[in-house]
């Protein structure tokens, strides 16, 4: 990786361009410290402590959302956006269509997200709003202080919106996913000072912080090795002759990552689990909250046995319905025989596409069955060791390696590809 940046600042462009995302990201870190004026953070910490999503997006959104900065939402309404879009492309045979229209059909669904994500902005900042209300977090409620607090929070997501889109741009890697990256990395001095205040009050030993060690270092290299994990299925392609030339038959293969579903279904199955809570959270006081979420056999009270269970068998479902459909069996058969190739030992048409689905089963249920220990570590870690309160979870090594070995292969593309200009040349 250093080797990799170093060849990328030898080169004029892309040194450009990695001060460019360096520069855009300076400017967003400092924006996470520029609070929203009338808001009682002391009063916020419980909430974002407590392992809910609320303290999911806070991990992602940099701490921000504790201490509600400008930045609270991120880019949370945008991503929701994305995955709605992405969900309706399959549905609606409109936004499919524009789906293959190339380049040009691509930036037209981008455009649609944009604008989707400004009304999912309106409604999670007022969620939010609602929110810290009911935490005393307001110092003097007012209409007029709750429309400036939602317009700063749309605001502000809908400008890192478009700095992500400028640091895709001009910058290097996917810049939505950079902002989070940085956001998730920039918590790790943190983690590390909850760690320290446990080992100050005596509440864990050196044992216990060496077992910790091992088990984050285990669990980082478990998620390298499922990220780059993948099935391929191998494929022949039929010679052909076109014109006077004949071209030979080629062998080939689809990759399929075991673990490319994870954080979307873990995303899923957190927010299905967490929704009761989030709704309850609106009303207190009322009896849904104190028997569907609080109540002694509510699968939704967390920490509690039934909601890891729960928690871990929709993990499993959502990456095997998310898998199946992202890949589109029955669309993959077609396409491979329009191009003349075909599954060894397999015949087309059906039969491939059936073969394509029996292995995208078996890869959805070992990538789900990782997804959901990596969902339920944080859970476990808070509910039956010394380190309680500590924000630490595997879901963050799988963003953290995802946007890593993603930035790194787009760099060493535009390496490769400078490479072969100058050859030419």
């Amino acid at each position: 990786m250093l080797s990799t940046l170093r060849n990328a600042w030898k080169v004029p462009d892309l040194r450009k361009r990695l001060i460019y995302t360096i520069f855009m990201i300076a400017i967003f870190r400092m924006g996470n410290y520029i609070p929203v004026p009338g808001i009682d953070t002391n009063k916020l910490l419980n909430l974002t402590k407590s392992g809910n999503l609320i303290s999911f997006y806070d991990l992602i959104s940099g701490g921000a959302f504790g201490r509600f900065s400008i930045f609270a939402m991120g880019v949370v309404p945008y991503i929701n956006a994305s995955i709605i879009m992405q969900l309706l492309t399959i549905a609606i045979p409109q936004l499919e269509q524009l789906s293959k229209e190339g380049e040009d059909g691509r930036r037209k669904l981008q455009n649609i997200t944009r604008y989707a994500a400004i009304p999912l902005g309106i409604l999670q900042a007022y969620g939010a709003y609602v929110i810290i209300y009911n935490q005393g977090a307001i110092i003097k409620p007012s209409i007029l202080n709750t429309f400036f607090i939602i317009l700063t929070l749309i605001a502000a997501s809908t400008f890192l919106t478009w700095l992500g889109d400028q640091i895709t741009v001009k910058g290097i890697g996917n810049g939505i996913s950079l902002l989070i990256f940085v956001n998730i990395i920039s918590r790790f001095p943190a983690t590390i000072a909850q760690i320290g205040s446990l080992r100050k009050g005596q509440y864990i030993g050196p044992v216990e912080i060496l077992v910790f060690i091992v088990v984050a270092i285990a669990l980082l290299i478990s998620v390298i090795v499922m990220t780059l994990a993948e099935r391929r299925i191998s494929v022949q392609y039929a010679g052909k002759t076109v014109g006077n030339k004949m071209y030979k038959g080629q062998s080939s293969h689809i990759p399929i990552s075991i673990s490319g579903s994870a954080v979307i279904a873990i995303i899923f199955a957190m927010s299905v689990m967490q929704f009761p809570y989030t709704i309850g959270q609106f009303w207190p006081n009322s009896w849904f909250n104190k028997v569907i979420v609080m109540g002694r056999y509510s699968p939704f009270k967390y920490n509690s046995w039934m909601y890891i269970v729960f928690y871990a068998v929709l993990t499993v479902f959502f990456t095997w319905f998310y898998t199946q459909v992202t890949f589109k069996p029955d669309e993959m058969a077609e396409n491979m025989s329009k191009s003349a190739g075909f599954i060894p030992g397999v015949r087309p048409g059906n039969a491939t596409a059936r073969y394509i689905e029996r292995i995208l089963d078996r890869i959805s249920v070992l990538g789900g069955a990782f997804a959901a220990v990596i969902a339920i570590f944080p859970i476990i870690l808070d509910a039956y060791t010394p380190f309680k309160g500590v924000s630490f979870g595997g879901t963050m090594f799988l963003i953290v390696v995802g946007v890593s070995l993603d930035t790194l292969r787009q760099i060493e593309s535009q390496l490769v590809m400078r490479h072969y200009q100058g050859f030419l040349k």
